[in-house]
């Protein structure tokens, strides 16, 4: 039975009845639903609509249904249904008879989807906050066990100076963490429920909309219906949240795919999460890398075609509405397995220690510590900076690091350097000058780990 079938004489045409449904993508909103149309006849209670064994009996089937149904998709994808909204109310009407028909009393689709989506937001919201945390604890894991590896930093893909990889794992902590915070922020707007708004204008009901709200697990309800049915920041939001974050994972990737080449080297992946090739016999490659890279653009057209799908409708509810769904589950679907993926990828890394501390000592990138020596024997730091250059070259020309050339070489180019300076390039020492916060020191590393322990500690208890 159609929900609006009393206005029409003619039957649906058969291709626009299947154009027209939605329940093969929002079958998912099954549960919160439920959880609205429950806190829904809990208020019809309170304006005499239901007596109270009314409303237990309807709370009872709709449970049931849930219950029944949540884990068989099949059943409900073979209805006839419109959606998932017509779908529950005729299986609550075939199992209590007209007493289900008065449930609609009051309410509209349009708050109600409005309403769903909301819930299932904050739903997926919190299960995408407990993946970040998971993923920043092995961050930290490594971070610990890698306080002393040494790895070149890179500038334009060109090596800079020496960080270890613990400090790199702490970067990456930082993007997950503004990632989190960028939910809790989003969820504030989530917190507020539409339903009580009618179909644009509010309900003829006297109904109490902050304790419907509180019902739902709501910290207040909405403000204005005409704005409340139509709508969709809050998937804007969260999608925008999910591109950002997924730009976070993608650089990731695309750090360890370099980090992993023939060239580098000094990452190893698994065999577990590598692929080989048809032809070449040698090769290992980054496949789940490069999956996590490409799936971004896939986040990012969820985010665009959101954008372009409100641009241009008028206020209220449009059906143009029926597609968001897709983009909303399609993106935070992609976002969820991603995080997982890194999670495994982190498990499943090892690091040669040896490889990566040549490549910082082969890359020069202790001759800003060089140039800062200069600078504190008197020398202005762009003299100082030109004469460093001179002996990088040197360096080359005679295929040896920096602190292997003998004194009389740095004499060469600048008398007043003395024995001190060996001491100044070791890349242990070029580390430990960068004794700042936020810096790559020993002591600045382990209190940024040890800060972030206590905040995963007490973000998981």
């Amino acid at each position: 039975m159609s929900l609006w079938g009393g206005r029409f004489t003619k039957v649906s045409h058969v291709k626009f009845k299947k154009f027209n449904n939605s329940l093969n993508i929002d079958y998912r909103l099954i549960k919160d639903d439920i959880k609205s149309s429950i806190a829904w006849s809990k208020i019809l209670t309170d304006i005499k609509i239901l007596t109270d064994k009314e409303q237990k009996l309807i709370e009872k089937t709709l449970n049931w249904i849930l219950n029944q149904y949540s884990n068989d998709i099949n059943v409900i994808l073979t209805s006839d249904a419109e959606d998932i909204h017509s779908w529950i109310e005729t299986m609550l009407i075939n199992k209590i008879g007209d007493l289900g028909k008065k449930i609609y009393t009051g309410r509209s689709r349009n708050e109600q989807i409005a309403t769903n989506l909301k819930l299932w937001c904050k739903r997926k919201s919190k299960i995408i906050l407990e993946k970040i945390i998971k993923l920043q604890c092995i961050f930290l894991n490594q971070a610990y066990l890698q306080q002393d590896t040494i790895i070149p930093g890179y500038t334009h893909l060109q090596q800079a100076q020496p960080i270890t990889f613990s400090y790199w794992c702490i970067a990456y902590i930082e993007m997950l963490e503004r990632d989190r915070l960028r939910i809790l922020d989003l969820m504030k707007y989530l917190n507020l429920s539409p339903l009580g708004s009618g179909a644009i204008a509010g309900t003829s009901w006297n109904i109490d909309r902050k304790k419907l709200a509180l019902l739902m697990g709501f910290s207040d309800c909405t403000n204005n219906a005409l704005d409340s049915v139509s709508d969709r920041d809050f998937i804007v939001d969260i999608l925008s949240a999910a591109s950002i974050s997924m730009m976070h994972l993608s650089r990731f990737s695309e750090d360890l795919i370099f980090y992993s080449s023939g060239e580098v080297n000094f990452i190893e992946l698994s065999d577990s999460i590598t692929s080989g090739s048809s032809l070449m016999p040698q090769k290992k490659n980054p496949d789940i890398l490069e999956l996590i890279r490409g799936k971004c653009s896939g986040v990012y057209g969820s985010l665009c075609s959101i954008l372009i799908l409100l641009k241009g409708l008028p206020l209220s509810y449009n059906k143009d509405f029926q597609e968001d769904k897709k983009y909303l589950f399609q993106g935070l679907d992609v976002w969820e397995e991603c995080l997982d993926i890194v999670y495994i990828v982190m498990n499943n890394i090892h690091l040669n220690k040896k490889r990566a501390k040549k490549l910082a000592q082969e890359g020069y990138s202790n001759a800003t510590e060089l140039a800062d020596y200069l600078v504190k024997k008197g020398i202005s730091f762009r003299d100082a900076h030109h004469i460093s250059g001179n002996i990088v070259v040197e360096a080359i020309r005679q295929n040896k690091y920096i602190e292997e050339l003998d004194l009389f070489i740095f004499k060469k180019y600048c008398s007043i350097i003395e024995k001190d300076v060996y001491q100044c390039l070791t890349l242990e020492s070029c580390l430990e000058k960068k004794d700042v916060i936020g810096g790559v020191s020993k002591r600045q590393v382990k209190n940024s780990l040890d800060f972030i322990r206590e905040r995963l500690s007490r973000l998981k208890s």
